[in-house]
């Protein structure tokens, strides 16, 4: 089976297996372009806990034997071999990632690469399961997560993911959580130090490229966020998912806004604005403004309305400017039937709101935002997305953006926003 970027497949459920080897190759345009298969074990976090756990050339087995890097031969590349039965319960992912050996240092880049491709194989009888071609939609990145592995219900499956790095092997480990140390080499001892970048500036990069591609790399616009912090969000909020969906749009904002500051609300029944978020206080922002801030009302019931109305009065009273908003509302299950008044009376404002849902609710209401009629313009859009943690920045950028532009043009000709 051919997958396509973004599909997710069933591995093990219904069958017996638990050796299977994941099988790389690819076509480099330059014979001293050297590239490399890896793989990152994560946790739940969707972090790698520990050095042991990222497997490539330079510690090619893990420590209990479950995976092994190897060479492979004939038309592959590298392959990683893996005993799904020997995993520990704290793998709950393993992310498999191909980059370019110094891509950035001697000017290589995706584009000099062709054919690139990850077969999945059953070990015991090299019966090919699946395959996935990707990278022929990259360029200028120099790293790429290929693939996923994850559990699921006490079950593998596989994530066809495909998504672009700059930065190469460096920008990876610190995306995964590892902290990356460059050893100055004696020849190169007087040469500038080469800093990785953060995970923000890679996840910026990212949201440049998606609006460049949407014709928005030159808007301004202000960004807000509203995060549910009702009960059912509880184990998002402990297990770190909630600090990196502040992290990803934050990155927007950086993009978007001249004051690179992301304004941001939490509400349950009750609602409060939080100081904006920067680069500069991003680290346990949501440890220190939400979770341990006793003036925070926190894990009760769902109220939308009164924390909209806030967003509006802030944007069309309190900061009166003729710079668009874009606002991302995080909910993880039902709205209240109340906020459809509050949206089209909002219709009048320059605030676009970009609904998503989290999790495995029916959310019937907020599916119903694109036919809801009696307003100037449609200002609102839905999305759902079952895995927030899981989906790549790059594909949850693009969901994100994919309405934005029509609504500026809309609201442009409606004269709610002056060019």
């Amino acid at each position: 089976m051919i997958l396509s970027k973004g599909q997710k497949v069933d591995v093990t459920k219904g069958t017996h297996l638990s050796n299977l080897s994941l099988i790389f190759g690819w076509t480099s345009a330059n014979a001293a372009m050297t590239i490399d298969a890896a793989c990152f074990v994560l946790s739940e976090r969707s972090k790698c806990e520990q050095d042991e756990d990222f497997i490539f050339y330079g510690n090619p087995i893990s420590e209990n034997s479950a995976l092994c890097h190897k060479q492979s031969l004939g038309a592959d590349q590298e392959m990683i071999q893996i005993n799904l039965s020997k995993l520990p319960a704290k793998a709950a992912k393993l992310a498999f990632t191909v980059t370019i050996h110094e891509g950035d240092q001697h000017g290589y880049m995706m584009k000099d690469v062709s054919n690139a491709y990850v077969r999945l194989v059953n070990t015991d009888n090299d019966q090919e399961l699946f395959r996935f071609n990707f990278g022929a939609d990259l360029s200028k990145e120099t790293a790429i997560v290929a693939g996923e592995l994850y559990r699921h219900n006490g079950e593998w499956k596989f994530n066809a993911v495909g998504s672009g790095f700059f930065g190469g092997l460096a920008a990876l480990c610190t995306h995964f959580g590892l902290e990356v140390v460059q050893d100055a080499q004696p020849e190169a001892a007087v040469a500038a130090e080469i800093k990785p970048p953060s995970s923000i500036d890679l996840r910026k990069k990212l949201v440049q490229i998606t609006l460049e591609k949407k014709n928005l790399s030159h808007l301004v616009a202000r960004v807000g966020l509203v995060l549910d912090v009702t009960g059912s969000m509880m184990p998002l909020y402990k297990n770190g998912t909630v600090q990196e969906v502040v992290e990803r749009i934050l990155a927007v904002a950086c993009k978007f806004d001249d004051n690179a500051s992301l304004d941001v609300w939490v509400y349950d029944n009750e609602f409060s604005r939080l100081s904006a978020a920067t680069e500069a206080d991003l680290e346990q922002y949501v440890q220190k403004q939400i979770l341990t801030n006793p003036h925070i009302h926190k894990f009760g019931r769902n109220n939308e309305p009164p924390v909209m109305k806030d967003v509006i009065h802030k944007y069309t009273v309190e900061e009166i400017s003729s710079l668009p908003v874009f606002l991302v509302f995080i909910n993880d299950g039902g709205v209240v039937k109340a906020i459809k008044k509050v949206i089209t009376e909002a219709a009048v404002h320059p605030i676009f709101w970009q609904f998503v849902g989290i999790g495995h609710s029916d959310f019937e209401v907020l599916k119903q935002l694109d036919t809801m009629e009696g307003r100037i313009v449609d200002n609102a859009n839905f999305i759902h997305i079952h895995d927030i943690a899981s989906i790549s920045d790059e594909a949850l950028y693009n969901l994100l953006l994919n309405e934005f532009p029509q609504w500026i043009e809309a609201a442009t000709n409606q004269r709610i926003l002056r060019q």
